[in-house]
């Protein structure tokens, strides 16, 4: 038999293969004694440290499928040897509807007029609209493309880059000359060594001032004390899903700028997750059951 660790009912996935058996895991509890059988542990989705740290004592282990996109916090604790899958495109829908959201609610200033009407204010102005604007996705993945789709009617340009340039998308190495150009940009990229605080103080400093800078992708991709700089200075907008730290102490600066929207890192966390994750681990199983090839294996910098 196959053991399968889930983090949910096997019946939510319309059951498992002949072949296998599953058992329930989470990390919340003691490690089962079934740990050395495990072949197939789809972790939690909690950024909880436990939820990965049990994986060196599986030492039976041949597949890590996780149900994030990101794997920058599984991937040091999988052993070499162990196929390691994400989540690509079940966090598409969810994750491309909050960055439009979070671009929209700071150009009209939404948070504003929910701090008015807490006060019984009636403030009418005039703020900013998405059309007209140049949006730059950068980290034109799975999830890039689903924020274009929905930007699509919103009469605005859309800008790509990713990391290798193909029709369309620009290389990365054009950032100097499209961040000058553009209104709002979409941060989509992994976490990996050569995004770790890709938007520095350089890459702030060539966006126009009043331009928004929207990350749903990690927080450690963005420079901390260089957005607290620009925002405090009145130059630059943010909304922000995720931080560096995080969660964001309660007297960071950031929370008190009301330049800046912060969501406490809900991208993937909707209504539109867990169908997904479902059909994405009930595809895995059966294949890793018909010895086919699994999707989504990470291989060298993803």
């Amino acid at each position: 038999m196959i053991k399968v660790w889930l983090p949910f009912d096997p019946e939510l996935i319309g059951g498992v293969p002949d072949g296998m058996e599953v058992e329930l895991f989470d990390a919340r509890g003691d490690l089962p004694d079934s740990a050395g059988e495990v072949e197939f542990y789809v972790p939690d989705y909690r950024f909880d440290p436990r939820v990965v740290e049990v994986i060196p004592a599986l030492t039976g282990l041949r597949v890590v499928q996780t149900l994030t996109a990101g794997v920058d916090h599984v991937r040091p604790h999988v052993p070499d040897g162990v196929v390691l899958c994400n989540a690509r495109g079940v966090h598409d829908a969810s994750t491309a509807e909050l960055a439009v959201a979070l671009t929209l609610a700071a150009l009209r200033r939404i948070p504003d007029f929910v701090r008015d009407a807490e006060h019984g204010r009636w403030a009418f102005d005039v703020h900013e609209s998405l059309a007209d604007k140049t949006v730059l996705i950068v980290g034109y993945g799975s999830i890039g493309a689903a924020v274009e789709r929905r930007l699509t009617g919103f009469e605005c340009e859309v800008l790509r880059i990713a990391r290798s340039a193909r029709d369309g998308v620009a290389p990365l190495d054009a950032l100097p000359d499209l961040l000058p150009r553009v209104d709002v940009v979409i941060l989509t990229v992994p976490m990996t060594p050569g995004t770790t605080a890709m938007v520095d103080a350089g890459f702030l400093a060539l966006m126009h001032d009043d331009a928004l800078l929207v990350n749903v992708a990690r927080g450690p991709v963005v420079d901390t004390e260089a957005l607290v700089a620009e925002v405090s200075s009145g130059r630059l907008q943010a909304a922000l899903d995720v931080t560096e730290p995080e969660p964001l102490p309660a007297d960071h600066p950031l929370w008190r700028n009301p330049r800046v929207l912060i969501s406490p890192h809900v991208g993937g966390a909707s209504s539109a997750f867990w169908p997904r994750a479902h059909r994405l681990v009930r595809d895995q199983l059966r294949r890793y059951a018909a010895g086919e090839p699994l999707l989504n294996q990470i291989r060298a910098e993803y």
